[in-house]
């Protein structure tokens, strides 16, 4: 288990003025954890889906002008990228830690995905109140799943389906002020629990 925890100064990378100082910044303090969270839980996911799982740190290299708002590290069983397929993330904007399954616009197949998830949606109902959903991974904004639950689940459903810019977001936002309180076990616990919450839901995405 990497001993990471977050602090305040990773959150503030992202508050800092000018592309070239915050990813100063990012390298820094906030890659170096990813890339331990990326070995670590790269490891746990092949371990319970059964198939070999890729680390992926955001490298912000096509910025040329405008700083990240946010830097994660995701994870999808394919060496050469990940956007196109159902993936896992662990990331921060300033306001908080995000421990999230994604689909996004680029995920060719994300139609089927998305009948899948409207075929099952009990169990994504039955998911904690704690949880998240999203349909937009440029945006630090979600709604809680307790108050999705009676609409806006399946709004986000449907719109994946449909609509070519749809997408989809689960997991759990932990705000700034309480993630830097958690220990390094508190918090590695924290992402193993939310994970083994949503192996099941990706098992449903990808069809298994």
């Amino acid at each position: 288990m990497p001993k990471i925890k977050w602090t305040n100064k990773d959150f503030k990378v992202f508050t800092i003025d000018g592309l070239e100082q915050r990813m100063d910044a990012l390298n820094l303090h906030v890659r170096p954890k990813f890339n331990s969270l990326g070995e670590d839980f790269s490891a746990y996911f092949s371990s319970q889906l059964g198939e070999e799982f890729f680390p992926h740190v955001a490298k912000h290299a096509r910025r040329t002008v405008n700083p990240p708002k946010d830097s994660w590290v995701a994870f999808a069983p394919y060496k050469r990228g990940y956007k196109s397929l159902p993936h896992f993330q662990i990331g921060l904007w300033h306001t908080h830690l995000f421990i999230v399954l994604a689909i996004i616009y680029e995920a060719p197949q994300k139609n089927v995905m998305a009948e899948r998830l409207l075929a099952h949606k009990s169990l994504i109902e039955q998911l904690p109140d704690d949880f998240i959903v999203s349909g937009d991974h440029m945006s630090p904004e979600a709604v809680s799943l307790e108050e999705a639950r009676e609409d806006k689940l399946e709004e986000l459903l449907i719109r994946l389906r449909d609509v070519k810019k749809g997408e989809f977001l689960i997991g759990r936002h932990i705000p700034k002020e309480q993630a830097t309180k958690l220990t390094v076990s508190e918090l590695h616990q924290l992402t193993e629990d939310t994970f083994n919450c949503l192996l099941p839901l990706y098992n449903i995405i990808v069809g298994k």
